[in-house]
């Protein structure tokens, strides 16, 4: 594995900013909100040239409520599996007695532990050096906002890494990337901790339990995956407070950053209004495409009759799209959801040549002309592949701009049905055939442009 830096602290203490730091990225969602992180986050840095892994984890409140004690079984399983522990501190509120437990848990642990007193802005550097020395551990300042004293905490961090003969640099990122979405409470972190074999995540029978997009590589039977846990989203109206909002923005984000979106549906519950905003958003992206009712075994005979007719009918509009159902917290059908994404995955990578694209455009047009614009029939010249995630067929013709919505989901349908694509959408774009002339200057030069006109006039006379 990878050498691992880890960052534990109380709440708001900055973990999060300092985690983009390191990875130079802003993949953690910061606000100024205690316990806005829940579940493990996990980024790659680069120190002295080495590949190492920087893992985000949620504030050790101290506090006896449930998902608190969740939160602080995710924080502890990342410690055991750190090499380098950054313990951070805040500066503006000196040495708590929160900060004083953490402390004897890392010592408990064995890995190498940097105590970052953070926020010195303002802050005298030697009475905050003076306050956090009882803790015991060699510190470094830091201004995680403002990126104030970052080189000597990386410094300080390097020679704690195990030597780099008794690593093997591999990570598990890369595959297939699918990013696991719904409203809240369907059960999206069940569901992935199902996946993984583990539970990785902070599950809690409340809405809202996750609130960032959390990345988790996997490699299942040989095959390579990055999980993507994202939070619940709820319709405009209801979503409240900036952490929501954000929340939301990282969401749509992971189905742009996803080969394959599992779209998760609560079966007790039927479809609403709200899976199918998400369905439409994730096929308008071009994302692959799964859907997976969840809860089934919940449900008596007669339940799942009238569950399995409103599917039907109500997903009408992507009969290309593979329905399963199946349950994250026993297992079922879980199996058969891995077969559906490497289905999805591999029709999104279709690959035909020119010849035969432009073949079966013509089978399509057979059967069903274009309409007429203006007295003139629109032209389907020939047909070629524009590109994969989603399939994109590029055709070539006259009068594009007048091509009805209608005769474009034909095309798509017919495209889709020759190619065996399934459980992914087929993009169709036109291109029209180019004026050579247009664009260019007039090429006579002004007395040629004079004579011309004077050759006109003159015939106009003559006429009449």
């Amino acid at each position: 594995m990878l050498p691992a830096i880890v960052m534990v602290g109380r709440p708001n203490v900055g973990k999060s900013t300092l985690f983009n730091r390191v990875t130079r990225s802003r993949d953690a969602l910061v606000a100024n909100i205690p316990g806005l992180t829940r579940d493990r986050k996990y980024g790659e840095a680069e120190l002295d040239g080495r590949t190492c892994l920087v893992v985000d984890t949620g504030g050790l409140a101290g506090e006896d409520d449930a998902i608190d004690e969740a939160m602080a079984a995710q924080a502890i399983v990342a410690v055991d599996e750190a090499d380098v522990c950054l313990f951070l501190v805040d500066a503006r509120q000196g040495l708590t007695a929160g900060d004083q437990e953490i402390a004897g848990l890392l010592r408990r642990h064995d890995c190498a532990v940097v105590l970052v007193i953070n926020k010195m802005d303002g802050v005298d550097e030697d009475l905050a050096t003076a306050e956090f020395a009882a803790l015991g551990f060699e510190n470094a300042h830091v201004s995680a906002t403002h990126g104030t004293g970052m080189d000597t905490l990386l410094e300080a961090v390097t020679p704690l890494l195990p030597a780099p003969e008794e690593t093997v640099e591999t990570s598990g990122h890369g595959g297939i990337s699918v990013a696991v979405i719904g409203r809240p409470n369907v059960g999206k972190s069940t569901l992935i901790n199902r996946m993984l074999g583990e539970e990785r995540l902070v599950v809690f029978d409340e809405p809202g339990t996750t609130r960032d997009s959390i990345d988790i590589p996997l490699t299942r039977k040989g095959r390579h995956y990055t999980l993507i846990d994202t939070a619940g989203v709820r319709r405009r109206g209801r979503t409240t407070g900036v952490v929501e909002k954000f929340s939301v923005v990282k969401t749509l984000d992971a189905i742009h950053r996803a080969d394959v979106v599992v779209l998760l549906l609560d079966a007790r519950e039927g479809i609403v209004e709200q899976d199918l905003h998400l369905l439409g958003y994730a096929v308008d992206a071009g994302r692959g495409l799964v859907i997976a009712a969840n809860k089934w075994d919940g449900l008596d005979v007669a339940q799942k009759d009238r569950a399995k007719r409103e599917f039907d009918r109500r997903l009408n509009f992507v009969p290309w799209v593979r329905l399963l159902q199946i349950s994250a917290l026993h297992g079922t059908g879980v199996g058969h959801l891995f077969e559906a994404i490497q289905e999805s995955h591999r029709a999104a990578e279709v690959t035909a040549p020119t010849a035969e694209l432009s073949r079966i455009l013509e089978v399509a047009v057979e059967k069903h002309q274009p309409p007429l614009v203006r007295g003139r029939r629109i032209k389907l010249r020939y047909a070629h592949l524009g590109g994969s995630h989603p399939p994109t067929i590029i055709l070539h013709g006259n009068q594009i701009d007048s091509i009805p919505a209608s005769y474009r989901r034909y095309l798509e349908n017919v495209f889709r049905e020759h190619l065996g694509v399934f459980g992914t959408p087929v993009r169709v774009e036109f291109r029209g055939s180019e004026n050579p002339f247009a664009g260019r200057r007039n090429p006579l030069t002004p007395r040629q442009e004079r004579s011309r006109k004077r050759v006109i006039r003159h015939s106009k006379r003559k006429r009449r």
